[in-house]
């Protein structure tokens, strides 16, 4: 009898270990879709890069744009340049190859680099509200207010907010053991489907990721909402027509992308989770991983006079200099 619990004891150690990839189920397997997925994903992500790219360049070589409104403007290019490389070209790989494996720690590494990434983007988009509220609520004191030193600071707090929170969340998630099923049903390592297969007690690293949501989520969604709110509230007051629409017009693309971001991030993460929702999860997913890098840069520089004449600054110098 001993020997059989023994044997029993042995199966089970070596089941715990033998775990070492993980398969994205993404958006199924029927061959029929994947080069049309492909395609799909392929442009979105190129447009993306060339829209960001482009913005960072911008921002960092038109010494107009080097003020606040664009410092963070570039930050969040910069971010969501990162933000969609982390999984898409494993997704466009596996469209074409077929191959949807991804090793334990590969997982881990791109949850924690998507996770940093989706982080930081929250806080600065809170640190635009910010900066857009003090511009139209309190223009006299702007460039009192926002200095280049607290653009910095800001900015610097995002990113080590981001990337503390990753690291603490990560290292407890790597610290699981896994034994099987593999299969993440996603088209990325999230941290619900890779610890929903794990076979050990999830409960601290359950609670530790609420809480930093919670901590690293609401403050700064609270300050964008209020920020707005007063924005409004200051527009209305504006007599003249033209006024209205010219203030408006400067926190109008800002607000349609936190819209965007925070209305299918709602969906996904707050509504309840049941199996009839899992493929609609999926669909809001894409919204704010994929389509939110894209639709960044279009509405910024297709409704930003200043990108605008930036780029039209580049390409005739550009030109002359040849």
């Amino acid at each position: 009898m001993s020997k059989v619990i023994e044997n029993m004891e042995h199966v089970q150690t070596i089941n715990e270990t033998t775990i070492t990839t993980f398969i994205l189920l993404g958006f199924g397997n029927a061959p029929e879709l994947q080069i049309p997925l492909f395609l799909v994903f392929v442009i979105i992500y190129g447009m993306s890069l060339a829209g960001n790219i482009t913005i960072i360049v911008l921002v960092t070589l038109d010494h107009h744009l080097h003020i606040p409104m664009y410092f963070f403007l570039g930050n969040l290019s910069c971010v969501e340049t990162f933000y969609s490389s982390t999984f898409l070209p494993r997704m466009l790989a596996s469209f074409l190859t077929g191959d949807r494996t991804i090793s334990v720690g590969g997982c881990f590494i791109q949850f924690y680099c998507f996770g940093t990434f989706l982080l930081v983007e929250i806080y600065l988009l809170a640190s635009m509200s910010y900066d857009r509220y003090l511009a139209i609520c309190k223009p006299l004191q702007y460039t009192i207010l926002m200095s280049r030193r607290l653009c910095f600071v800001m900015s610097a707090a995002s990113w080590l907010c981001g990337i503390a929170v990753m690291t603490l969340v990560t290292g407890l998630m790597s610290r699981l053991k896994y034994c099987g099923p593999h299969e993440i049903d996603h088209f990325l390592c999230d941290l619900a489907p890779v610890i929903n297969l794990s076979c050990s007690d999830t409960t601290l690293v359950t609670l530790v990721a609420f809480t930093a949501s919670v901590i690293d989520t609401i403050p700064p969604f609270l300050l964008t909402l209020l920020s707005y709110v007063c924005i409004i509230a200051a527009i209305v007051q504006i007599p003249s027509s033209d006024g209205r629409k010219k203030a408006f017009s400067t926190c109008s693309s800002h607000l349609t992308v936190v819209s965007i971001f925070y209305g299918s991030l709602i969906f996904v993460y707050a509504l309840p989770k049941k199996d009839v929702l899992r493929d609609v999860d999926k669909f809001f997913s894409v919204f704010y991983t994929v389509l939110t890098p894209l639709i960044n840069p279009l509405i910024y520089s297709l409704r930003n006079k200043e990108i605008k004449k930036a780029l039209r600054r580049l390409v005739n110098k550009y030109r002359n200099s040849k």
